[in-house]
């Protein structure tokens, strides 16, 4: 079960930022493989700092809430068997232009609601501009940042999940 969760009707958000790009439907074309390469980056310098797990996931769309979506997607990604239970999910739901961030229990005892809302917020404001990959990157550098403070990287760690955006 994860354990903190936020969410943004992107629609509502930004009205103009739903344009082009958002209509395009099909998680594997959302992004393109530069767009791609660059989010994979950034999971992989933000991880670099922390024994955090970050992952980004695209969907078509949802047939629940967008949280459930996320929370069902969380677990089906394996996030909640990390060993300190320190993973983040960027959750994005394309037609229905829902976007949701979950942190797992570890991380939910460490950070309050004003971290999530400002990482939302963060996501969001490239959102307005259509800018969706830089969004996701500033997302991600700001979750490695605060990650660093409470699960620093030790010699130990090991990568334990992808870094690749993923979508089924």
């Amino acid at each position: 079960m994860v354990f903190q969760a936020v969410e943004a009707d992107l629609a509502e958000a930004a009205p103009v930022g739903v344009g082009k790009k958002m209509r395009k439907e099909n998680p594997k074309k959302f992004f393109t493989k530069e767009e791609k390469e660059k989010i994979v980056h950034a999971i992989q310098e933000a991880e670099q700092k922390t024994s955090g797990e970050i992952r980004v996931h695209l969907a078509s769309s949802c047939k629940k809430s967008v949280l459930e979506e996320a929370t069902e997607t969380f677990e089906k990604l394996g996030m909640t068997q990390t060993k300190v239970r320190n993973g983040i999910l960027f959750f994005l739901s394309l037609s229905d232009h829902q976007f949701a961030i979950l942190g797992d229990i570890g991380i939910h005892e460490k950070v309050h609601k004003e971290f999530w809302d400002h990482i939302r917020d963060t996501v969001i404001e490239s959102f307005k501009k259509e800018e969706f990959s830089e969004g996701l990157i500033a997302g991600i550098h700001e979750c490695g940042e605060k990650l660093k403070l409470y699960f620093p990287r030790d010699h130990t760690d090991q990568n334990e999940l992808s870094n690749d955006v993923s979508s089924f």
